[in-house]
């Protein structure tokens, strides 16, 4: 079942020199209890879509059409007053980086209060219960102790563990985590994973994960999205998708990965294209080793290749 669905989602953005589109039909849902990934490579798109779901949009953005469906609204529709509710409280955001998400003159417990006081309406003994509980539930140790202490006294990853505490804290029934694992290390990532799929699993939330890590979304996705230069290219449930990749993207980047010890790597020529840049046809067509006369001129759909597998490619 659907928890949220985002439908045909058009983007662009207004520049001196005219307006230029950035998503193009963008469409996946995020199932209840799931956790569902968007990848690709940097600057495809992931994270303005991400943010369309939240309309925490920079001034020069614009939805020209689409919709985004959450409990039967269309958030598009809803009126900022009514968003300003939602986020936090029903869709929470773990941002990129930790380092700059808290304010380093507040103590993580005044932060956290904060967040509870207004998303929640508890005041009191009982928002200091909600916080302190929230914190260890992320396994931070010494959870009411910690709560005086600032940001700078917390490491990447117990910063991250307290963003993701905020949202817990809230209830949220949505988790958005926008490459939460990229300012850490490979130890670090691997614990803030492991927590994100227990509170999915102990709480039913569902989770976006924006990432551009494949070996990520292998080991912890339930169903997974590609995006190419502001278009989803391939859906599928995330275990169908490693075995059998049907989008030539898809498959040049599942190549891509590290294998065998001292296995060369394959790589994708070319680069993606720039917003500035128009592209006809198919957007990976410049760069696609199986490119045919069609893929010049025409969009391909997103056409069903299997049982909940999406691919929009002529030659599947």
């Amino acid at each position: 079942m659907a928890i949220l669905d985002v439908k045909n989602l058009n983007l662009g953005f207004n520049f001196e020199n005219g307006f230029r589109q950035a998503l193009f039909d963008v469409s996946f849902s995020l199932e209840k209890g799931k956790m569902h990934s968007l990848v690709g490579e940097s600057g495809c798109g992931k994270t303005i879509s991400a943010m369309s779901i939240l309309r925490l949009l920079p001034k020069t953005a614009q939805i020209t059409s689409g919709q985004i469906i959450y409990n039967k609204e269309n958030l598009l529709e809803i009126p900022l007053k009514n968003m300003q509710h939602i986020r936090g409280s029903k869709i929470a955001l773990i941002p990129q980086d930790p380092m700059t998400s808290l304010n380093p003159l507040f103590t993580i417990g005044d932060q956290l209060l904060e967040v509870i006081k207004i998303h929640q309406g508890l005041k009191g003994k009982e928002a200091l219960t909600k916080a302190v509980d929230a914190l260890d539930s992320v396994q931070i140790p010494c959870a009411k102790e910690r709560m005086k202490a600032y940001p700078h006294e917390f490491s990447g990853g117990m910063k991250q563990r307290a963003i993701i505490a905020m949202a817990l804290a809230c209830n949220a029934e949505i988790l958005i985590a926008d490459e939460p694992t990229t300012a850490l290390d490979v130890t670090i990532q691997a614990q803030i994973m492991k927590l994100l799929n227990e509170i999915k699993n102990s709480k039913n939330t569902s989770i976006l994960l924006i990432t551009h890590d494949l070996a990520l979304v292998g080991e912890n996705s339930d169903y997974v999205s590609v995006m190419y230069a502001g278009r989803i290219v391939e859906t599928a449930p995330a275990k169908e998708f490693f075995k059998n990749p049907k989008h030539p993207y898809s498959i040049a980047l599942l190549r891509s990965l590290p294998s065998e010890r001292g296995a060369k790597l394959e790589t994708i020529q070319g680069q993606p294209p720039s917003l500035q840049q128009n592209i006809s046809g198919c957007r990976f067509h410049p760069r696609c080793q199986k490119c045919i006369d069609i893929c010049v001129n025409e969009v391909p759909r997103l056409d069903n290749v299997g049982i909940n597998h999406y691919s929009a490619c002529f030659r599947n």
